[in-house]
C-alpha cells in the first residue's frame, strides 16, 4: 500500500472517466490498482496525499499541463525493436516493389510510437531496402510526452537492443558509455528520417494531410472501446494512399470494423 491509502471505487471512477474523455482509453475495475500505484507517485512528486484532491487538481488545470502528465503515468507502453517481426519483412518486400515499380518518395505514420523502437525498426528497414539516398519519412506519434522524449533521444541500454541483429546494431548505433553503463544511441542517418509529434489518437480528424504508404497502428486500440476503434480506423482509411497497408497489433480483434479496408492476412489490411 503507498502513502495514500486505497483509491476508492468513486474516485477512481472520475479518473476513468476523465482519460476517456481525455484520450479514449478505457480503464475498468481491474485497473484500480495501476491507477492507484501510478498516480500515487505523480501525487508524491506534488506533495498531495489524498486521491480526490490530486483529481481536483487535474481538473482545475486550466494549462491541461497535468492532464498530460496524469496521461503519462496512466499510458502502458510496451515495446522492443523489432516487435511483430512479420510486419518488417512484409515492409522490406512493399518498399522493394514499389520502388521496383518507380515510386521514389515513401511515407509512414508509426502511430503510437512509444519510446521509439518501432519506428527506428520501420526506418531501419526502410533503408535496407531501400538503400540510403531514398526519400523515405516517418512520423512518430504517441500521447505521452515522457516517451517522445525517450524517443528523440534515442538512447538504449543493452537489454533494450538484445533483438536488433548485430549487423544493423553495428550499423545504426553508436556505443556510450554513460553513468548508467554501455548505451546505444541511434546515428543521425537514422534519426533524419523521422519527425515526432504528440498526438492524440482519440481526437479527430486527425491534423495531417497525409498521404501515407503504410501506417502501423500496433497494440493501441486494444485500449480503446469500439466506437472509437471505428473512428480511428475511418480516419486511418483516410490518409492511407489507394494500395496502401495498415498494420496492427496481432492481439487486436477488429472483425466488423474493417470494412473499407481488405484483409491481407492476420493483422494486415490493404486499401484497396
Amino acid at each position: 500500500m503507498n502513502d495514500f491509502g486505497v483509491l476508492d471505487h468513486k474516485t477512481f471512477r472520475k479518473f476513468s472517466e476523465l482519460v476517456y474523455n481525455k484520450a479514449g482509453i478505457t480503464l475498468g475495475p481491474n485497473k484500480e490498482a495501476l491507477v492507484q500505484a501510478r498516480v500515487g507517485k505523480r501525487m508524491r512528486v506534488l506533495g498531495i496525499d489524498n486521491f480526490l484532491d490530486y483529481f481536483k487538481r487535474v481538473e482545475s488545470d486550466e494549462t491541461g499541463a497535468e492532464v498530460t502528465l496524469l496521461l503519462d503515468a496512466i499510458s502502458t507502453n510496451v515495446t522492443h525493436f523489432f516487435r511483430e517481426p512479420r510486419h518488417f519483412d512484409l515492409l522490406t518486400q512493399m518498399l522493394r516493389k514499389w520502388q521496383d515499380q518507380g515510386q521514389d518518395k515513401f511515407r509512414v505514420w508509426s502511430a503510437a510510437s512509444s519510446t521509439g523502437e518501432e519506428p527506428y525498426t520501420i526506418a531501419m528497414t526502410a533503408l535496407e531496402a531501400l538503400g540510403p539516398r531514398c526519400d523515405f519519412k516517418l512520423l512518430a506519434t504517441d500521447i505521452s510526452t515522457k516517451v517522445l522524449a525517450e524517443a528523440r533521444e534515442g538512447l538504449y541500454t543493452e537489454r533494450d537492443v538484445e533483438k536488433i541483429p548485430r549487423p544493423l546494431l553495428h550499423k545504426y548505433f553508436r556505443v556510450e558509455t554513460t553513468a548508467q553503463g554501455k548505451m546505444y544511441r541511434v546515428t543521425e542517418d537514422l534519426r533524419r528520417l523521422l519527425s515526432f509529434a504528440r498526438m492524440n489518437l482519440s481526437v479527430t480528424p486527425y491534423p495531417m494531410k497525409g498521404p501515407f504508404d503504410i501506417v502501423f497502428c500496433r497494440n493501441v486500440m486494444i485500449y480503446f472501446d469500439n466506437t472509437l476503434r471505428k473512428r480511428l480506423l475511418d480516419n486511418c482509411y483516410e490518409l492511407i494512399r489507394p494500395g496502401g497497408y495498415l498494420m496492427v497489433g496481432h492481439a487486436e480483434s477488429l472483425s466488423g470494423m474493417l470494412s473499407h479496408f481488405k484483409s491481407v492476412e492476420p493483422s494486415v489490411y490493404a486499401r484497396p
